[in-house]
C-alpha cells in the first residue's frame, strides 16, 4: 500500500531547485559545521536557501547558528522561521535537549511527517544536515526525495573514509548524484584521501585544515565566516553554482 504522504512530500519540495544532503556515514567529522556554513555561504551569494537539520542522533545546527526563541509557525503545515537569512527547520524544535531514541519504522514515520508538514518557499537550495550512519533516514530520503544530491564529508582518517567509501558505493549503486567529497580537519600534508576519492570516480572538493578556533565561533555565524572552513566552503559554493 502506497503511503499517501509521499505525494504530499513531492508537493512540498517541488519549488526547490536543488536539494543537497551533507552526509558522512560517520559522526564526528564536522558535517553539521560544513552544512551550516555551506547554507550561509550560498545565502550570502544571493541565493534563497533553506537548512534542514535531520540529525536524529543529536541536532546541533541551532547551536552553530545561535538561534534564540525561534519556532516554526503553523499555517497549513509548518513554516520555517528565518535564521541568518536561512529558512531553518530542525528536529530540535520537537526534541529540545532530549534524546530521540527512535527505531526503524519510528524513524521513517518521523522523517516522513517532517517532510510532509514543512512548508518551504521557492528555494534555490535546501541543505540537509544528515544523521551519521547508513541507516533508515538515508535510505528513506533517497526514496522520498527524487532530486536529492549528496555532498560527502570525511576526515584524513582511514577509519572515517572507509565508512564514507561504503556510503559512496551505495549511492553510486542506486545512481544517486554525488557532488563530491570534502576532506575536513586536515592536520598534515599527506595526500592519502584525495587519490582514493578520485579512484571512486568522485570529485575531490578540497581540504579544510584543522582550526582550533572554530569552537569559539559556535553561536556566532559572523565569526564562523572568517574561519578556514568558510574559506574552503566558498570554493564549494562556487563549484555548485557552475554545475
Amino acid at each position: 500500500m502506497v503511503d499517501p504522504r509521499t505525494s504530499t512530500i513531492s508537493d512540498r519540495l517541488k519549488w526547490i531547485s536543488r536539494i543537497i544532503a551533507v552526509s558522512s556515514g560517520k559522526g564526528g567529522v564536522g558535517k553539521s559545521l560544513i552544512a551550516t556554513t555551506l547554507a550561509m555561504t550560498l545565502a550570502r551569494n544571493g541565493c534563497k536557501v533553506g537548512l534542514f537539520d535531520l540529525d536524529f542522533t543529536s541536532p546541533t545546527t541551532h547551536l552553530i547558528l545561535g538561534t534564540h526563541n525561534t519556532q516554526p509557525k503553523e499555517d497549513k503545515g509548518l513554516v520555517p522561521p528565518i535564521v541568518n537569512d536561512l529558512e531553518y527547520m530542525s528536529l530540535v524544535y520537537y526534541t529540545f535537549d532530549q534524546a530521540a531514541p527512535l527505531r526503524g519504522e519510528d524513524t521513517s514515520n518521523a522523517l516522513i511527517e517532517l517532510l510532509c508538514v514543512t512548508r518551504w518557499s521557492k528555494l534555490d537550495y535546501l541543505v540537509i544536515d544528515m544523521p551519521p550512519g547508513i541507516g533508515d533516514a538515508v535510505l528513506d530520503l533517497i526514496r522520498l526525495v527524487k532530486n536529492i544530491e549528496f555532498l560527502l564529508v570525511t576526515t584524513p582518517s582511514q577509519l572515517a573514509f572507509v565508512t564514507v567509501k561504503k556510503l559512496a558505493n551505495l549511492l553510486q549503486g542506486l545512481k544517486v548524484p554525488i557532488i563530491g567529497v570534502i576532506e575536513n580537519m586536515k592536520t598534515n600534508r599527506q595526500d592519502i584521501i584525495k587519490p582514493q576519492v578520485e579512484e571512486l570516480g568522485l570529485a575531490y572538493l578540497g581540504q579544510i585544515p584543522f582550526d582550533p578556533k572554530v569552537e569559539e565561533t559556535i553561536g556566532n555565524p559572523e565569526m564562523l565566516h572568517e574561519t578556514a572552513i568558510a574559506q574552503q566552503i566558498k570554493k564549494v559554493a562556487s563549484h555548485l553554482s557552475h554545475k
